[in-house]
């Protein structure tokens, strides 16, 4: 009986024992499949479902002819394995010092920054910090050579000398011209941040949308059939062509060289614009810096031509000037007296030469002479105030003109909005008082040059889808208004031309052979940004043109802020700003292939007694517009050419024309080139480029197509392929480029205002102008250019100031 008694607590106990196991189970199996049912889904997802962020392709940026500027590029990051991952591995950092010297060589980095993250004692796997950030191709080169390098056998050594340095790939922004136009460009850091110029304004086009990918993979990681759940491609970014031109924007950076080399001034802006069409083709300002290695410190955050305000001095008489002729105020063969002009109660204001003028002259040598008594007749008299100020809004002064490029600043024209005196407002007339941006001084003056009409100034000329080449974007000629008429801009711009080419004009240093130039000088003193007080003997020199006269192809304008020179500043004119602006206006002009009129260079060759030039200059020119040589015969083609005056070219050995350049009813002037191409290129002979551009030989190269790689800058050099090589079609030609001159150097220093110098000189007692001090400086090492503060108003013209601040 015992016996069975203790069999059934047996059973019982046992029977126990299986409920709450089976309880417990229930209840795991429950909790499971509610409590933890979400946790355990998002966790068996992680292990099945792949998901990946596509990253799309950052456009790339180009001149107006496709010449690359900026693009994304393979690159590569540095990482260094501190510990090994099992006790068989030996590829980890044995000797952290010799492989910090090793690649402190290769990655142009202090030894010791590299040795502080290949001795943490408690890190598996490091980077290198920024110096082992997206390395090049070259220098990842130089690293597995370091790994893995040569006996002077020749034989390659099988053990890794450098182990536990391994390399991923990644993609960074390149600039191959390294500082050229790297203002207007910007740069983009190794976040991937974009910072200044287009980099920063365009960056939502060029940087694309990214895309989506999810599938649902096996244990080891493989796709699954029909596994894709979520598939959302990458969208590459648009391909921006900018309107500038390689090779102006070459003339422009080779001037500047030589000028901040020479001088060292405080701050240096070109800007070449189209005037017909507002396209700006040209910009750039010293100090420069290098996008590629924006890390070892940029000096000059801005962008001085958009972003830096500052009083222009004379150059903005030619808006008064306008302004005048349009409401039928300005007589050229009126008179009166120069010197000093005074409003009652106020301090008279004077010309630029002390106040002693020259006398009794007429008002187009008042202008010629940079009068500052003519312009205060015509604004503060004749105009009046508001006449004045609403010419000069229309003009767009105290506007955006909404380039694209970020940070740009619209000056102010305070002393006409907020005058304390009717002297503030008169000083204006001559460029005080007033600051403006060297944009919107390019877009004013172009509307003179162009007939009339005020245009948004483009620096963006269109976008590009970058897989089709299709164009998504483009910038038109944008008509802001038109503020003077065509009769009136002539006017102004026979007159501008007086001032260059006239016996009393204050521009004749900007004369250019065989090219009608107009424009204007100015000098402006320059003000203490804290105490809005003169700073004495700093000074802004400026020069602004146009060429041809009655038809511009190009607008310059030349911005000096304080030379480093003991030089007197009426000497800056002929020394400085002229050797600028002659060999970017004149090369330009010649690389865009504006004939020069001869008539003009014989005229004025004559008088200068140069028998050389005036013989050049004796030889006709006729207008052409080239026949349609395409289909001709050879010979016909080259007889038909030759009775035109024509220079002819012909690539190829066949019979008959099938293509030519420049294209059918093309105008071109009796003694151009006319290249022509034959049915048969294969045995065309190599030109001899030396001394071309690079577009003469990219012509010539898509006509036999054959690949080009060009290096340098400037004009060919030296060629691979010798002249004279006949030609199998299979060839490729490299080509070296260099400068083809440098700016004329500038004039021995004068005592005095030099004939033609363009010396107008501030008088040496200025009153402080109401707005922002001029360009220049450029020193503040940061990323966003604050706005400008000019110094406070000091009621410019009031009982106590002396003399006046412009300068012819």
């Amino acid at each position: 009986m015992e016996a069975k008694r203790r069999v059934n607590w047996r059973i019982l106990i046992f029977a126990l024992c299986i409920i709450m196991v089976f309880s417990g189970l229930s209840f795991r199996v429950w909790w499971i499949q509610t409590v933890e049912a979400a946790k355990i889904m998002d966790y068996a997802s992680g292990q099945w479902d792949w998901a990946k962020t596509l990253k799309p392709k950052r456009g790339a940026i180009m001149d107006r002819n496709g010449e690359i500027l900026a693009y994304e590029g393979k690159a590569y990051t540095v990482n260094a394995r501190l510990k090994p991952q099992n006790d068989k591995d030996q590829d980890f950092v044995k000797d952290p010092y010799y492989t910090a010297t090793t690649l402190a060589k290769i990655l142009n980095a202090p030894v010791d920054q590299l040795l502080k993250p290949l001795t943490k004692p408690d890190s598996k796997v490091v980077l290198l910090g920024r110096y082992g950030n997206k390395i090049t191709e070259e220098q990842k080169k130089l690293i597995q050579n370091a790994q893995f390098p040569k006996l002077p056998s020749g034989e390659q050594v099988e053990n890794n000398q450098l182990p536990g340095i391994y390399l991923t790939e990644t993609t960074r922004r390149f600039y191959p011209n390294n500082s050229f136009a790297a203002h207007v460009l910007g740069y983009l850091d190794f976040d991937e941040q974009p910072r200044m110029g287009i980099e920063l304004q365009l960056d939502k086009e060029l940087r694309g949308e990214k895309g989506e990918m999810e599938v649902m993979t096996d244990g080891a990681g493989y796709q699954l059939p029909d596994g894709e759940r979520k598939y959302k491609p990458a969208k590459d970014g648009d391909n921006v062509y900018l309107t500038i031109d390689r090779q102006i924007q070459d003339y422009v950076e080779q001037a500047l060289d030589k000028a901040e080399r020479d001088f060292k001034p405080k701050g240096l802006t070109v800007v070449v614009s189209d005037p017909q069409t507002g396209e700006i083709l040209a910009m750039g300002n010293r100090s420069q810096f290098n996008p590629n290695t924006y890390y070892n410190g940029i000096t000059n955050y801005t962008n001085h031509a958009v972003t830096t305000m500052f009083e222009p001095g004379s150059t903005f008489k030619i808006i008064t000037l306008a302004a005048a002729i349009e409401e039928g105020l300005f007589n050229p063969n009126d008179t009166y007296n120069s010197g000093t002009y005074t409003i009652k109660g106020q301090i008279p204001i004077r010309d630029h030469n002390n106040g002693q003028g020259w006398g009794r002259i007429s008002y187009l040598e008042g202008v010629q002479r940079s009068s500052n008594v003519i312009f205060v007749i015509l604004g503060y008299e004749k105009l009046k105030l508001e006449k004045l100020k609403s010419y000069f809004s229309k003009f767009g002064i105290g506007a955006l003109t909404g380039i694209e490029l970020p940070y740009e600043k619209k000056g102010n024209l305070i002393n006409l909005e907020k005058p304390q005196s009717p002297r503030d407002w008169a000083v204006t007339t001559f460029g005080q008082g007033v600051t403006v941006t060297a944009i919107q001084q390019i877009a004013a003056v172009g509307a003179i040059a162009n007939g009339g009409e005020l245009l948004k100034p483009h620096i963006v000329k269109e976008l590009r889808d970058p897989h089709t080449g299709a164009v998504v974007q483009r910038s038109e000629r944008e008509v802001v208004r038109r503020v003077v008429s065509e009769a009136t801009a002539k006017q102004t711009r026979d007159i501008l031309e007086t001032v260059v080419e006239g016996a009393a004009g204050t521009g004749k240093a900007y004369q250019i052979d065989g090219y009608h130039v107009a424009g204007k000088t100015g000098t402006a003193q320059k003000y203490d940004p804290n105490t809005g007080k003169i700073m004495e003997g700093h000074y802004i020199a400026s020069f602004i043109g146009f060429a041809p006269k009655d038809n511009p192809r190009l607008l310059v304008y030349v911005v000096v802020d304080d030379p480093s020179t003991d030089e007197w500043y009426g000497t800056w004119g002929k020394m400085i700003i002229a050797p600028i602006f002659k060999s970017i206006m004149e090369r330009s002009l010649q690389y865009l292939q504006q004939q020069p009129d001869l008539q003009a260079a014989q005229s004025k060759a004559s008088k200068k007694g140069n028998k050389e030039m005036a013989a050049v200059a004796q030889q006709p020119v006729q207008e052409v517009t080239l026949a349609k040589f395409v289909g001709m015969s050879n010979t016909a083609a080259q007889l038909r050419a030759k009775q035109d005056k024509l220079t002819v070219s012909v690539i190829g050995t066949g019979t008959k024309i099938v293509e030519q350049y420049p294209a059918p009813y093309e105008k071109v002037v009796s003694g151009s080139q006319v290249v022509l191409v034959t049915d048969r290129v294969k045995g065309s002979k190599m030109p001899d480029f030396t001394g071309k551009s690079l577009r003469d030989v990219m012509e010539f190269s898509s006509l036999v197509n054959i690949p080009v790689k060009a290096t340098g800058s400037g004009f060919v050099a030296s060629q691979s392929i010798p002249a004279g090589t006949v030609l199998t079609g299979t060839e490729k030609l490299q080509v070296t480029l260099r400068s083809e001159s440098e700016p004329p150097a500038p004039p021995a220093g004068q005592t005095g205002i030099p004939d033609g110098s363009g010396g107008e000189v501030p008088s040496a007692t200025t009153p402080p102008a109401t707005t922002t001090p001029p360009a220049g400086g450029g020193t503040g090492a940061t990323n966003t250019p604050s706005t400008p503060t000019g110094p406070p108003n000091n009621g410019v013209g009031q009982t106590g100031q002396t003399g006046t601040s412009t300068s012819p």
